[in-house]
This record gives C-alpha cells, structure tokens and sequence, in this order.
C-alpha cells in the first residue's frame, strides 16, 4: 500500500469514527426530546436489539419505537451526557464503548435521579448510513438526588 493510499485510509477511517459519533449525538438529542420514538427509531437497523438491562429490551425497528414511545412514562425528563468515546471501525462495521452520566426524572412522582451507565454498541454501515445494530446499556448507578451513589447505588 503505498503511503497515499495509507493517508487515505487513515482519513476514510477518521471521517467514519466522525459520523458514528454523529449518530450517537443524534441519539441523545432524540431521547433529550421526550424520547421522539420516532426519531430514535430511525437510528436503528430493521432488526437491531436495544437492550436496557432493568429497563427493558427491544428487538427490531419496530419493537424499538414501540418501546421509546413509551419512555417517558419511565423518565419524563433526560439530559444524555455521553462521553469518552471509544470506537474502532473494521470495514462497514464497528463498534463503541461511551460512558452516560444522565440527570433524570423519573416518574411515577417526578423524582430526581442520577443514572451512570456505559454503553456498548455495534454499528453497520447500510448503503453509506452509520445505523445502530444493537446497543447495550450497564447501569453502574441509579440513584435519587438526594441521597446519590454513595448511600444507594440503586433505587
């Protein structure tokens, strides 16, 4: 390979590792807006796996919008801190590590929360689209406000 063909290389994977990190952002912004079910949905692959541990699992495009529109029922309100991503592309898959910080509310009675989490995901490129193929939540913590993580790590 000769040393332009390296560049461009480098480069193609740079500008991949970019849209993914696009796509997660768009993610967190949709679940930010009242968990737009549709917008989330969209960020999917038809037969991709959303996997929440404790709080559900949705399997295929359909079953994940099913399942974000009803959400809010669960958080009526979310800010989705994602940070330090992790991504290492291999052709038209890859995959991603990211850690969430997220201050919530949590219904029933609009309770403030703190949630940390890591989350794992596979991503495929479909006909030059970054899209989810399955992500996977790790909660290390989910904890009232007031109390925080020192006292009880999980509510």
């Amino acid at each position: 390979m000769s040393e332009s063909e390296m560049l461009q290389a480098r480069l193609s994977k740079l500008a991949d590792i970019e849209e993914i990190k696009r796509l997660k952002a768009r993610y967190a912004a949709a679940c930010d807006e009242h968990y737009d079910a549709d917008a989330i949905a969209q960020l999917f692959t038809d037969d991709a796996v959303w996997d929440g541990g404790k709080f559900g699992k949705a399997e295929g495009r359909e079953n994940i919008r099913r399942f974000f529109r009803r959400a809010p029922e669960i958080f009526s309100f979310a800010i989705h801190n994602v940070m330090n991503p992790r991504i290492e592309v291999d052709g038209d898959h890859a995959t991603g590590r990211w850690y969430l910080l997220q201050p919530a509310t949590r219904e029933p009675g609009s309770q403030a929360v703190w949630l940390a989490a890591a989350y794992h995901d596979e991503y495929v490129r479909i006909e030059g689209k970054w899209l989810f193929k399955h992500l996977r939540v790790d909660s290390n913590f989910l904890t009232t406000y007031d109390e925080g993580w020192a006292r009880k790590r999980f509510i």
